[in-house]
């Protein structure tokens, strides 16, 4: 099955705790970066996940957020620290390639937020993904 969502990160499954109706999985990448992704019960059980099961971390370019400088005072679980490696401007939108410890994401902003943070090919950047955007597939 192809699918459009351009971030398939893949991973092994460290830890799921469960809730009464969604559970938190944490999934340590194959690049070396731990996410932490929030499903329901049910997806937990027909996917049959437990520690050491392999997944697939995906995530939709548009649920990327990316922030420059220090990261303080943020709900948000999953910040993974790269380098713009790739910029594509468009009229209102832009997409960011940023190469994060063995893998690449792409973030989906706008061209004004480009242009406020300053973004060039090489600058550090970190990578912002609400744990509840996370989805995970079997591998």
């Amino acid at each position: 099955m192809g699918l459009s969502i351009r971030n398939q990160l893949p991973g092994t499954v460290t830890a799921v705790t469960p809730g009464e109706a969604m559970a938190t999985v944490k999934v340590h990448l194959d690049g070396g970066q731990d996410l932490t992704s929030a499903i329901t019960l049910d997806a937990v059980e027909e996917l049959r996940l437990a520690t050491g099961s392999a997944v697939n971390a995906l995530v939709k370019s548009t649920e990327v957020s990316l922030a420059t400088g220090t990261v303080n005072g943020l709900s948000i679980r999953n910040r993974l620290p790269g380098t713009v490696s790739g910029l594509a401007v468009g009229a209102a939108m832009a997409s960011v390639k940023v190469t994060v410890e063995g893998a690449e994401l792409t973030a989906a902003i706008t061209k004004d937020a480009v242009s406020e943070l300053g973004l060039t090919v090489g600058s550090p950047v970190t990578a912002l993904i609400k744990s509840t955007e996370v989805s995970l597939a079997t591998a």
